[in-house]
């Protein structure tokens, strides 16, 4: 009995001691990184931007011109301007943003949309002198600038590799938010590999994504990790209020350095290019096309004498691997292929009808980013006086058949099969297709006319979804379908 006790309040004493120690480290004082030294180092290197658009009277921040610090109090503060001072325009102005010297010699970089349709560059130092920048060059896919400036000896930030950066990693931001200069705030990266599409639905860049707080003014400016190192330029966030809403991005450093060893050899930027229209997979598409798990990208469409149609690649090909890359997603091919030069030749894994395959492409450039052209219709779209062949009529077994297992109503135009009506219930309308779609391969046939179609479709086994290719508004795009049970 005693030698029970004895026991128990050894034990106790000892469970005592355990909690004691776990409290103090977990309830003691948080042990963060003291980020004091990597600041004091770096931020010399930091500097601010400002760029005066063509439109503005061009003259140096320092020379008598509007302060865009005092801009941005009137813009929050409703404050008049001063006597005898122009107000600032609703729209346009000084753009503000960070940027930070790469070299000794006055090479500093920066984002393109800081700097974009800029008539002047103005870059301030951390010891306050103000620098007319010079435009090496800059890419407008990865929102990258150089800029130069007439100094010497300047402080350098030192260089990092993104690719060893972890997520979950402590990282720093120094640059000039709202015009505030070397601000600093810090945070942790979210996630890597993030694939931001633009306008052009391009997505050549894998930001990194932090909880840094990033706001308007940080553009360009570096992201360090914890010895220092750069390790991406904050780029964008992604909020409903255009300040910061807990999501940043920054541009990767390695992908930035490559960019600039072009823009300083030849002033632009020169990537490969494959000629494909891509679209992501999901389960049932993957499952269609006779994969395990979604992954690689699917070719939708081709340029008509692109390297990649030259080398036979096909609509419906899913491009699994690029050398000895494996293609996570489409925004990754797209990624894999830019790093890639000019007439570099790469060997594609893809997967075509269920067999996997080999195909040795020569890349040719990316052509440059298309301009606009306001007021073109899209070329799928249908004539207004398109009229239905007999085929669909509803006395037509095959119209009936096509109509009760996918719940569509087709009509033929030349060389065309276009849908007219929709089932609300039915698996194409729940798949996605919509009524002006133009129906071009179905099960991995071509579709020619509606009676192939109804013939296709009464021959295939149901239960498992089939890849649908579609045209849309002039762009095509693969659809998973899974037929009602016949």
């Amino acid at each position: 009995m005693t030698t029970g006790l004895s026991g128990r309040a050894g034990w106790l004493r000892g469970l005592a001691g355990i909690l004691t120690l776990s409290l103090v480290a977990c309830g003691g004082e948080p042990q963060f990184p003291d980020f004091t030294p990597l600041v004091e180092k770096n931020s010399p290197a930091v500097v601010n931007i400002s760029a005066i658009p063509a439109s503005e009277t061009a003259t140096s921040p320092s020379s008598g011109g509007v302060n865009p610090l005092e801009d941005i109090f009137r813009r929050f503060f409703d404050m008049p301007p001063a006597e005898g001072e122009p107000l600032m325009p609703d729209e346009g102005g000084v753009s503000l943003g960070s940027g930070f010297v790469l070299s000794r010699d006055g090479y500093i970089l920066t984002n393109h949309h800081v700097i974009d349709g800029a008539s002047e560059v103005f870059v301030r130092l951390a010891d306050r002198r103000e620098l007319r920048g010079t435009v090496i060059g800059f890419d407008e896919r990865s929102d990258i600038a150089l800029l130069k400036v007439d100094a010497d000896n300047l402080p350098v930030v030192n260089i990092g590799n993104s690719d060893r950066l972890k997520v979950g990693e402590w990282v720093l931001a120094i640059g000039s938010p709202f015009g505030f200069d070397h601000s600093v705030t810090a945070g942790v990266v979210s996630a890597k590999g993030r694939a931001l599409p633009t306008e052009q639905n391009e997505a050549y860049v894998p930001y990194i994504q932090t909880d840094v707080a990033i706001n308007p003014g940080n553009s360009g400016g570096p992201l360090f990790n914890l010895r220092g190192e750069v390790m991406g330029i904050n780029a964008q966030i992604f909020s409903e209020t255009g300040n910061f809403a807990g999501l940043s991005f920054a541009i990767p450093i390695n992908d930035a350095m490559a960019v600039v060893g072009q823009l300083k050899k030849q002033g632009r930027v020169a990537r490969g290019y494959l000629g494909v229209r891509i679209q992501e997979l999901d389960r049932d598409l993957a499952l269609a096309l006779g994969l395990d798990r979604p992954y690689g990208a699917l070719v939708t469409d081709l340029a008509s004498d692109g390297p990649a149609a030259r080398a036979g690649l096909r609509s419906g090909d899913v491009i699994l691997e690029i050398g000895t890359e494996t293609v996570r997603d489409a925004s990754m091919l797209q990624q894999l292929i830019g790093r890639h030069a000019p007439q570099d030749k790469v060997r594609l894994r893809v997967l075509r009808d269920g067999v996997r395959q080999k195909l040795d492409v020569t890349l040719a450039e990316l052509p440059a980013l298309p301009s606009a052209q306001p007021g073109s219709e899209p070329a799928s779209m249908p004539p207004d006086d398109a009229k239905e062949r007999p085929q669909n009529s509803p006395k037509n077994s095959v119209v009936t058949l096509l109509w009760q297992i996918l719940g569509l109503r087709l009509v033929e135009e030349e060389g065309w099969v276009r849908v007219t009506e929709l089932r609300a219930d039915s698996p194409a309308a729940q798949a996605g297709v919509r009524p002006g779609d133009r129906l071009l391969r179905f099960a991995g046939e071509p579709v020619r006319n509606i009676a192939g179609l109804g013939a296709s479709l009464a021959a295939l086994p149901s239960g498992r979804p089939l890849a649908l290719l579609v045209e849309r508004e002039g762009k095509r795009q693969f659809i998973a379908l899974s037929p009602a049970p016949h």
